[in-house]
């Protein structure tokens, strides 16, 4: 077990000792998380990670000089009454390792990201004990997320989630939210003043999303490779990518275009099990979760980034990670017009009238792989976008502010320079 020590045994002025707590994904593989995890450590921060384990991690890792912390995951599934359970079991275990790593100094800020908005208990008691400030990081709208996985759900369910939002925001110090609609959420159903939230988008790490050769073999045989990366839930439509594959294969007969679908979630299974039935094993491939090395082999080699997400009460408000790491790796990008995907996007995009159906977005596709000239302008688009605007150095400095903003860092700095 690695040692930590307090802030004031680093030897840095205004060194903060930082929490993060996470239930959503592992870390270092939530790349939002990884990403701040990494500004504070480069600013000179002690990082403790707290959330479930990943494929492979055990209870304690050092990486990258990120203190990580894991416990068992446990997911039932089954719906509302399996996701209370794999809460309540998260909120446990999260506690138990909190004050674990308590033992090794106080904590200067707890950061807690989201979803799911359960673990404001744990800022309020380290606040009482030790004056720890608390961030939230806010990643999901929780009642929205409902509605859209549960569109018959029970409303009190909903009006469970909104008081647990609300607690959460009430406890936070200061906000920050990955756009400008969760900003005003924060604001208008959070209560928060407007200048305790702040917008900080999840920007692509440009060092880690470097294009490599083109790999031919990826196409497998064809002419054209189209890719989907990201999660697979009910909200996500990957569902519409296996129907518009049917469409363009086995109803239009264009055999020159493939597709990889790569993620995993809840509805990676019953998925492959529809493009089997469909016959489309020789056109889809879905391997799961992909190494980066393959992730970025796929994108460098594909013609369009695949963005299916619907129209729906989390979708229209959200900001879709995968949308920015196609335009990163010059991709063109095919959408439904969403609100904050047109904001990422703009001309990077080709976009698909929300509602409209699998042949709809099946047209779109063939049209823009019938059209390298397109393709090649809102490929430019795309990547100067990232580069000028989007990507994660552009994001960080404002992190890092609020962070060091709770930990005093700069009243430090001016005392120890003064």
């Amino acid at each position: 077990m690695t040692r930590h020590t307090t802030p004031g045994a680093t030897g840095r002025p205004g060194a903060a000792r930082v929490l993060v707590v996470v239930q959503n994904l592992p870390v270092p593989f939530d790349r939002r998380v990884w990403l701040e995890c990494r500004t504070l450590r480069r600013a000179g921060h002690d990082v403790t990670v707290v959330c479930p384990r990943g494929s492979g991690t055990g209870r304690h890792q050092v990486v990258d000089g990120v203190s990580i912390h894991a416990y068992r995951p446990y997911a039932p599934g089954g719906g509302a009454l399996g996701y209370l359970t794999e809460y309540v079991w998260s909120f446990l275990a999260t506690a138990w390792l909190v004050l674990r790593a308590r033992r090794g100094g106080r904590f200067d800020v707890m950061q807690a990201c989201n979803p799911p908005d359960i673990f404001w208990p744990l800022a309020r008691l380290l606040r009482l004990r030790d004056g720890t400030r608390f961030l939230f990081d806010h990643h999901d709208l929780c009642p929205e997320l409902y509605e859209s996985r549960f569109p018959e759900g029970s409303r009190l369910a909903h009006r469970g989630l909104l008081a647990l939002e609300r607690a959460t925001f009430r406890t936070a110090d200061r906000v920050v939210s990955t756009n400008t609609s969760y900003a005003a959420v924060a604001v208008e159903r959070g209560g928060k003043a407007p200048e305790h939230v702040r917008v900080v988008r999840t920007g692509p790490d440009l060092e880690r999303l470097r294009a490599v050769e083109p790999d031919p073999a990826l196409r497998r045989g064809r002419r054209h490779l189209v890719a989907y990366l990201g999660v697979m839930g009910p909200q996500d439509g990957v569902d519409l990518v296996v129907a518009a594959a049917d469409v363009v294969v086995n109803r239009w007969g264009r055999d020159d275009v493939a597709f990889a679908v790569m993620g995993g979630g809840d509805c990676h299974a019953e998925l492959v099990a529809e493009r089997d039935r469909l016959g489309l094993q020789g056109a889809v491939e879905m391997p799961g979760r992909v190494s980066d090395e393959h992730m970025l082999a796929v994108l460098s080699t594909a013609d369009v980034g695949l963005s299916p997400d619907p129209s729906n009460p989390l979708n229209d408000v959200s900001t879709m990670n995968k949308t920015m790491e196609y335009m990163a790796l010059g991709l063109p990008v095919l959408a439904f017009d969403l609100p904050e995907t047109r904001v990422s996007a703009a001309d990077a995009a080709r976009f698909v009238p929300r509602g409209a159906g699998a042949e709809d977005y099946a047209r779109a596709l063939l049209e823009l792989l019938d059209d390298p000239e397109q393709r090649e302008q809102m490929s430019r688009t795309g990547r100067a976008r990232v580069e000028e605007e989007l990507a994660w150095v552009h994001q960080e400095q404002g992190y890092l502010a609020v962070v060091e903003e709770l930990a005093g860092r700069v009243r430090d700095l001016q005392e120890a320079q003064g």
